[in-house]
This record gives structure tokens, C-alpha cells and sequence, in this order.
């Protein structure tokens, strides 16, 4: 897998680019577009740092693009967002496991969740991210999302009905006033899942 490098920063650190939010103005190019990029990202760690204290509105979810799937993800489920780097393959694993990073010291196991769902794979662009997962789960892990798209509020949506083929760690369907779907996904049940514990081939 054909990887870009870059360093490791945190949300208020990386330039995530193209993030299409309704929370986030256009920008113009040049110094004026990165400083409102840099401020959206500052608020958007706030967030996440405020959702994990219980300070945050539940309706609030990470919105990422999962190869062509729109997800949402709680906040308290979520730790870092970094950007696309070399991964390290391991041998004799599922192709849905990208290989390891090293996030901060750490290694990180890093999941395509589109290819593990049977779908085309991510990928690998400038606009890739690794989103790695709460210390709380309990598994060092991570997924490569498309893109990031900001913070969304299910408040606003319609909740679609649960459709019964889907994994339980799907755990709802939503439309969004723009007629988008997105599916929220529950990460505690879904590092608890056999299948996906089981990398090796």
C-alpha cells in the first residue's frame, strides 16, 4: 500500500484539508485560509476533549468518510486524528489490516473499516487520516478515513430505520437535511467483535 508521509500532530496540530463543514466558513487561499483552518481544528480538539470530560452535548458526532460511507463517530470513542503516514505492514494478515504506525511512541494497528466491510478500499490520498481510537476501548487501534468532515449534530437529522443486514456496531442510520446518509457506528462494539480481533490470515 502506497502511504504519504508526515509528521505527527494532534487535530489542533495537522492541516486536514478539504473538511466540508457547515461549522467551518469558506476560506479564502493563501495565510487567511490556514488560519481558519488552524482555529476549526483548535475548536474541533476542544470538542473532542470536552465530550470525553461530559461537557459536550450528546447529539455531538465526528462526521468521516469511510470509503464511499459517510460515518458518524462519538466523540468519547475517538482520541487522535493524524495524518497519513508509512505504515509498516505486518506479514500473513487479513488485506483489511493496513499495517502498524507509530502514533506518538506507539504502535498503532491500523484498520481499513470499508475493505473489512467488503468494500472498495481507501485510497491512500492527501486528504486521508488515521483516526485512532479512545484509550478506553482497551485496543491500540486506529481507521483510515477517506476524509474528515467535521462535527455533526443527529439532533437534526432524521433517524432512519435500523436495517437488520448490517453489523451491530452500525448502530443507526441517519439523513441529514441535505438528504446525506450517514451511518454511526459504535467502535466499543466493534473492537469486541471476533472477526475483527482476528488480523491474522
Amino acid at each position: 500500500m502506497s502511504s504519504a508521509h508526515g509528521d505527527h500532530h494532534s487535530v489542533a496540530d495537522s492541516e486536514m484539508a478539504a473538511v466540508p463543514s457547515t461549522t467551518m466558513p469558506a476560506a479564502p487561499q493563501g495565510a487567511d485560509r490556514r488560519s481558519r483552518l488552524r482555529r476549526y481544528q483548535a475548536q474541533l480538539l476542544e470538542r473532542m476533549h470536552a465530550a470525553q470530560s461530559g461537557t459536550v452535548a450528546a447529539g455531538r458526532q465526528l462526521g468521516v468518510q469511510l470509503g464511499d460511507v459517510r460515518c458518524l463517530l462519538d466523540l468519547t470513542q475517538v482520541s487522535e486524528i493524524v495524518p497519513l503516514q508509512a505504515l509498516t505492514p505486518v506479514p500473513l494478515t487479513h488485506d483489511w489490516y493496513l499495517g502498524l504506525a507509530n502514533i506518538r511512541g506507539n504502535l498503532t494497528g491500523v484498520v481499513d473499516l470499508a475493505r473489512y466491510c467488503g468494500e472498495a478500499p481507501v485510497a491512500p490520498t492527501g486528504d486521508c487520516r488515521i483516526v485512532t481510537f479512545a484509550p478506553a476501548l482497551g485496543l491500540q487501534g486506529a481507521l483510515l478515513a477517506s476524509r474528515v468532515l467535521g462535527l455533526r449534530n443527529v439532533e437534526t437529522m432524521r433517524t432512519d430505520a435500523i436495517d437488520p443486514a448490517l453489523s451491530p456496531w452500525c448502530a443507526q442510520q441517519y439523513t441529514d437535511p441535505d438528504g446525506q446518509r450517514w451511518t454511526r457506528l459504535d467502535l466499543a462494539l466493534l473492537v469486541h467483535e471476533e472477526r475483527f480481533l482476528q488480523i491474522g490470515r
